[in-house]
């Protein structure tokens, strides 16, 4: 296994460890911090209480780590804040709603009221994925913006017809 990847450093316990790591990862460059990013992301969606507070040890450390993200790329200069928020929002979600509760549709609403704009929804998510796009979203919130996380107890669902379309030979 490579040195600097995503589920390498999960392993990771020494510090001496964490820093091979970190030269590692700074020989290999851009691409390769992309590629553990988007790997740190995908834990993001997937993790589940008993992993909660790992997550944020981790998260912790990668920050000591690599204190300018934006070294590599300037879009990641507030990376370890959202990944944060993230932690944060989905350990509370976590901590609300119990393992027995979690099965089923979950959906995310966004929406604001006082705007002419329209409602937003991710809806079919797994639990884990909507607790996750719930802490996301929390991070540019506007005032007067209502962020909803739910489950969708009963269902009825239809598809559209191909004569009623406007192109009903296509």
């Amino acid at each position: 296994m490579s040195e600097s990847t995503f589920q390498h450093y999960m392993r990771i316990a020494r510090q001496e460890s964490e820093q091979t790591f970190r030269l590692s990862m700074e020989d290999a460059g851009y691409f390769t911090f992309f590629t553990f990013l988007e790997d740190f992301r995908n834990g993001l969606k997937s993790y589940s209480d008993e992993d909660s507070s790992l997550y944020l040890a981790k998260l912790e450390r990668v920050r000591d780590l690599f204190p300018a993200p934006e070294r590599f790329s300037p879009s990641w200069s507030g990376i370890w804040d959202e990944f944060k928020l993230i932690i944060r929002s989905k350990n509370e979600t976590l901590s609300v709603i119990p393992p027995e509760r979690r099965d089923g549709e979950w959906q995310i609403l966004l929406d604001n009221p006082y705007s002419h704009q329209q409602v937003v929804c991710y809806p079919s998510l797994a639990f884990l994925e909507a607790a996750y796009m719930y802490g996301y979203f929390q991070k540019e919130l506007k005032p007067h913006e209502r962020l909803r996380l739910q489950k969708v107890n009963d269902l009825l669902s239809t598809n559209g017809r191909k004569e009623a379309s406007l192109f009903p030979d296509t």
